[in-house]
């Protein structure tokens, strides 16, 4: 695994900072997950079972975790014990908090650590907005990225899943990885900083020009014919992107005054006649099966595909070919379904994501604390042990 020998200290919650490290987890790198003795908060919101959801369960698999207080001083203490033995620390705090805690980038480095450090933040670590809270319902908002969604009347519309957190997730593992890469060159650490509202304008970069710009105010496609069509027993998407893809359409669905009429003849004239076009293929579309319309559009070559479900993306013929998917026994939990990192698909099984504090003795262990010690900090609420806490 290309991260083999690496050790990332996660002191992430939520779906972010975990889901970057969890990256890391799957390109071989061992990840320690400090979490508070309570669990962090993503184990206890969305479908939340005996200290796991499906959330903290899927950005966290392979991880061992710690559960210990931070903000009290032996916490710190042990906190700062493992930075000195990791190559990358993870952390979503807000600027000010992971401050006080004598836990940020310089803090470390006046400490002689040198780590590739990754801050994820909401809009920065500064300027007018640094302190206001950014969950993925408010940086949607705020981004523009509900207003990139309108539907058709025009109305802002939430993504369906929690785009902006996972796309810094994974804007972060790749700024990580490039700093490693500078680190093992020169032993130099870097500060990588990662906010969600770059990351949300960045995914929207072509749209947020083109409207400032003026060249397109409507959000409409980028072509025409191209949209979702009713089919007898479901769904499809069809679509052309320009005149050789648009004639395939016409051919095969025998449309030819579609090919004489100059009212068609060029992409932005058919945008302008799009209603038009839409209403005819859809009569075209309505009485015939999926099985029938893609075996038709196939031979054609025209750019299709049925609208799937998530039951149906699960069995899709192609996953099934890719181990797309695999199936993780979570233990307190039960069997869920997980998508592999798209490099990894076929790598070993998926590993379950740790109870709280599952290996917290462990890791006070290899720290060189004695049962005595770890004991101590149990009794004193400062570190929490798993139901099965591995020695």
């Amino acid at each position: 695994m290309p991260l083999q020998g690496f050790t990332v200290l996660d002191l992430s919650q939520g779906i972010a900072g975990p889901y970057c490290a969890q990256l890391l987890a799957d390109q071989g790198a061992r990840v320690i997950k400090v979490e508070p003795p309570q669990g962090d908060w993503g184990r206890h919101v969305g479908v939340a079972r005996n200290g796991h959801s499906t959330i903290s369960s899927t950005y966290n698999g392979g991880k061992q975790s710690l559960a210990i207080d931070a903000k009290h001083p032996q916490g710190r203490a042990v906190i700062l014990q493992l930075a000195e033995q990791a190559d990358i620390v993870v952390q979503n705090f807000r600027p000010q908090v992971v401050q006080r805690l004598g836990l940020d980038y310089e803090s470390l480095r006046a400490r002689g650590l040198a780590p590739v450090y990754v801050s994820i933040s909401g809009y920065g670590p500064d300027g007018p907005f640094a302190d206001y809270p950014a969950t993925d319902s408010v940086m949607q908002a705020d981004s523009g990225l509900m207003s990139t969604n309108r539907d058709a009347e025009g109305t802002p519309q939430r993504i369906g899943l929690l785009l902006a957190d996972i796309a810094a997730g994974v804007y972060a593992a790749q700024a990580c990885t490039a700093a490693l890469l500078h680190k093992v060159r020169t032993a130099e650490g870097r500060h990588v900083q990662i906010n969600l509202f770059n990351v949300c304008c960045a995914l929207q970069s072509t749209v947020l020009s083109e409207e400032v710009t003026g060249m397109q105010t409507t959000r409409q496609a980028v072509s025409a014919p191209n949209g979702v069509f009713d089919a007898a027993d479901g769904k499809l998407t069809i679509l052309a992107l320009n005149n050789e893809q648009f004639l395939r359409i016409c051919r095969a669905f025998e449309l030819g005054h579609w090919e004489t009429d100059p009212r068609f003849a060029s992409n932005e004239l058919r945008l302008k006649h799009k209603a038009q076009l839409h209403a005819e293929l859809s009569q075209k579309v309505a009485h015939q099966s999926l099985e029938q319309l893609e075996a038709l559009l196939g031979r054609h070559q025209v750019l299709h595909a049925r609208v799937r479900a998530g039951r149906d993306v699960v069995e899709h013929p192609q996953a099934r070919h890719l181990r797309t998917f695999q199936s993780i026994d979570q233990p307190d939990f039960g069997p869920l379904v997980w998508a592999a990192a798209p490099w990894a698909c076929h790598a070993d099984a998926a590993r379950p994501a740790p109870r709280i504090g599952e290996h917290s003795q462990a890791l006070l262990h290899s720290l060189g604390l004695d049962v005595q010690d770890i004991n101590a900090l149990v009794a004193q609420q400062v570190v929490a042990m798993g139901p099965d806490a591995k020695g």
